[in-house]
């Protein structure tokens, strides 16, 4: 189950594991994007809320029924919703991002782990974080904070979840460019100002990131969990 699978990282993740054969939902607030990518892919589609606590636990029950119990998580959905300094950021700005890339992660964890839980799965669950977790950018810390908080959850439920034999880890993109960072990428100015930040020389696609959320839902990472992986062409080195 992929959340936020309807375009972006998510949709590039969820047509890699249905290309390596597994069965695969697209779990999606916006429910026509998510059955439009679905049928492309050639998936299952849920439409979910991770700011709900109702809407997740139906849409993971719903998954379950469509493909069976959920054996990865890749908790992908996330917001800027804006951006500024923190001395001048609407306060719902925040709260919007707060409620999707933090509660949401924690909420979807939850009821997931539970079903893993229940069902005796083995799972591995995925958690898409970002360098801006550890590399701050003026007027991305309300994203990068709940980013931070991710990373804080992902090695707590590795610890916590070590005992049924459900691994979690997560990757950390820098910039990619999706419809999210579609503006950005169009301004000539504003991609040169990252692209000169990242020691490659280039902004991610979607198929940068993709290959390392398979390999660490693999049997070839078993012995890995608790990690957070950066994809960032360098940038974190600068």
């Amino acid at each position: 189950m992929v959340t936020g699978g309807a375009s972006g990282i998510g949709r590039a993740v969820a047509a890699a594991f249905a290309a390596a054969g597994d069965r695969v939902v697209i779990a999606d607030r916006d429910e026509d994007g998510a059955a439009a990518a679905a049928g492309e892919i050639g998936c299952a589609a849920v439409a979910l809320d991770v700011t709900d606590a109702a809407s997740v636990a139906a849409g993971a029950a719903r998954a379950a029924e469509l493909a069976g119990p959920v054996e990865v998580l890749v908790n992908n959905a996330g917001v800027v919703a804006g951006g500024g300094p923190l001395t001048a950021l609407p306060l719902e700005v925040f709260d919007t991002v707060v409620a999707v890339n933090l509660r949401g992660t924690f909420t979807v964890t939850q009821a997931v782990a539970n079903q893993m839980v229940e069902h005796g799965t083995k799972g591995r669950i995925v958690n898409v974080s970002s360098i801006g977790a550890r590399q701050p950018t003026a007027g991305l810390g309300h994203y990068e904070a709940t980013k931070a908080a991710v990373d804080a959850l992902t090695r707590t439920a590795a610890l916590e979840l070590a005992a049924h034999g459900i691994r979690v880890n997560g990757v950390a993109p820098g910039p990619v460019h999706t419809p999210m960072t579609a503006g950005l990428m169009d301004d000539p100015q504003a991609r040169a100002a990252w692209e000169a930040r990242i020691p490659l020389g280039r902004i991610a696609g979607t198929g940068d990131v993709a290959p390392l959320v398979l390999f660490l839902a693999s049997d070839q990472a078993a012995h890995i969990t608790g990690a957070i992986v950066q994809v960032d062409g360098g940038q974190l080195l600068t």
